[in-house]
């Protein structure tokens, strides 16, 4: 249902229920269940939550995407290494690594931290899987051949989110570095 012929009702019904309950505090709770609940609906309206690969997708994206915004700059060789890495590591065709970064670029702004996304891969992948994630963010820190301070950190934090390590994550950035 659009969300102007919801609000129309929504105002029709509050209308209504003045006019009927006058001044009845305790009848009024319908009415402010009906704007809680059409306030719910229009941001999930909005903001549909992610499902099963896609909530992984999502979340390993706006990890990925983060790193390479961190520092303020995002180059051109930062946003093709992270789109070849997200289309390698899910097997994504070219409109859908699209369709992801961009939804992971939104998920990166509307985050106030980390753990949103930590705490579904954590749950949801394996040890290895966890550690081929700060893999991925070593190869978009080392994509642009500077190793910014706030990325270092970032794969820092995230890697400590996800439970990789520190020797782990310090191994893969030399296997990474080496590999660059």
């Amino acid at each position: 249902m659009g969300t102007l012929l919801r609000f129309r009702q929504l105002t029709d019904a509050a209308r209504t229920a003045q006019i009927v309950i006058g001044s009845d505090v305790g009848a009024r709770r319908p009415v402010f269940d009906a704007i809680k609940q059409f306030l719910a609906d229009v941001a999930a309206e909005r903001n549909p939550a992610p499902t099963g690969d896609d909530e992984l997708q999502l979340a390993a994206a706006a990890l990925l995407f983060h790193v390479i915004a961190v520092d303020g700059v995002i180059d051109q060789d930062e946003c093709e290494m992270l789109r070849r890495v997200l289309a390698r590591r899910f097997d994504l065709d070219p409109g859908q690594v699209a369709d992801l970064v961009r939804a992971a670029e939104a998920a990166d702004a509307e985050a106030v931290d980390l753990y949103a996304f930590t705490s579904v891969l954590k749950r949801r992948l394996e040890p290895a899987d966890r550690e081929r994630i700060i893999a991925m963010m070593w190869e978009l820190v080392y994509a642009d051949g500077t190793v910014h301070e706030l990325e270092d950190n970032a794969v820092w934090r995230v890697a400590e989110l996800l439970g990789v390590p520190t020797r782990t994550r310090v191994l893969l950035r030399k296997e990474v570095s080496d590999d660059g």
